[in-house]
């Protein structure tokens, strides 16, 4: 069978970062109605439903053994449990402003990551790149909207455990693809994850009840769990499986180019020069980046 090719990693981690990009579009609605984690563990469950159903269709066994089982679902505990677990807690105490401001740093941390954990090296272009985007972002998301005051510190750094949490689950996925692939990694991971939020959701409906449910909120859950959940993440792990981890990283930065185009296009919001001039550099950083990985994958 023919490998990936790594243009196909990068589109992948693209699309992934693009979903989580208008994600929370939907999920501000769902969140209305049904409580984070309760949301959470459905998404999961209807993610592993999905997944299922695929590798049923492809006929494809998980055929991993006891060690390999055990790593995975602590994969999916950190990413799916924890990371997200953390970055729920973190917005609620901190501020969206501050959660994509602190999120963009993970793209960072995964770097820092891969050196030690999966022996990469990371080149003067690379860091580049890497520096070209994060500017791309600080300048589309707009630093100074963020908040430092004294009584968001829990808050904030609760997001910064959530972005080196994430940034660990993503150089994580890297390594495990080297005995499994990414459709069988995120079925289980999803596994993993749901051993964390179960009993967080059973905890929450015990304090919060969850709102009338509408058609749109139906549709909304699916969407989330289906398209952002599913799909997204198959195509991140995808992503991580195809390319290094820190040239799947910059895809990351997709997310708040989405989020602003859709913020334009369904609620009204203004896309200004400074948006237009992150986007520019974030696309450069990525050029950069999947150059040099297209270089080394033709030697």
């Amino acid at each position: 069978m023919r490998s990936p090719s790594p243009r196909s990693g990068l589109f992948a981690g693209l699309a992934a970062a693009a979903i989580w990009g208008g994600m929370y579009v939907v999920s501000k609605v769902i969140l209305d109605v049904i409580p984070p984690f309760t949301l959470l563990s459905l998404r999961l469950l209807l993610a592993v439903f999905c997944l299922g159903l695929w590798m049923l269709w492809r006929r494809q066994a998980l055929q991993l053994g006891r060690r390999e089982w055990g790593g995975l679902l602590l994969i999916g505990l950190l990413g799916y449990g924890v990371s997200l677990g953390l970055q729920f807690s973190g917005v609620q105490l901190s501020t969206a402003a501050n959660g994509a401001v602190i999120t963009a740093a993970t793209p960072v941390f995964i770097y820092l990551f891969a050196g030690p954990l999966l022996g990469e090296r990371v080149t003067r272009r690379r860091w580049l790149a890497l520096l070209l985007a994060s500017l791309g972002v600080l300048v589309v998301v707009d630093p100074s909207q963020a908040q430092l005051n004294a009584d968001l510190w829990r808050g904030n750094l609760l997001l910064v455990a959530a972005a080196v949490t994430w940034a660990l689950y993503s150089v994580l996925v890297r390594k495990a693809t080297q005995f499994t692939d990414a459709l069988r990694l995120s079925f289980v991971a999803f596994l993993g994850g749901l051993l964390w939020v179960l009993p967080a959701a059973a905890l929450e409906l015990g304090q919060q009840q969850i709102g009338p449910v509408t058609w749109s909120v139906v549709l909304g859950v699916l969407y989330l769990g289906v398209i952002s959940t599913a799909v997204a993440a198959y195509c991140w792990n995808f992503a991580f499986e195809v390319l290094d981890a820190g040239v799947a990283s910059l895809t990351f930065f997709a997310q708040p180019l989405v989020g602003a185009v859709l913020g334009y296009l369904l609620l009204g919001e203004q896309l200004s020069t400074f948006f237009l001039v992150g986007g520019l550099l974030i696309l450069l950083g990525l050029w950069m980046a999947s150059q040099e990985d297209r270089i080394a994958a033709s030697r």
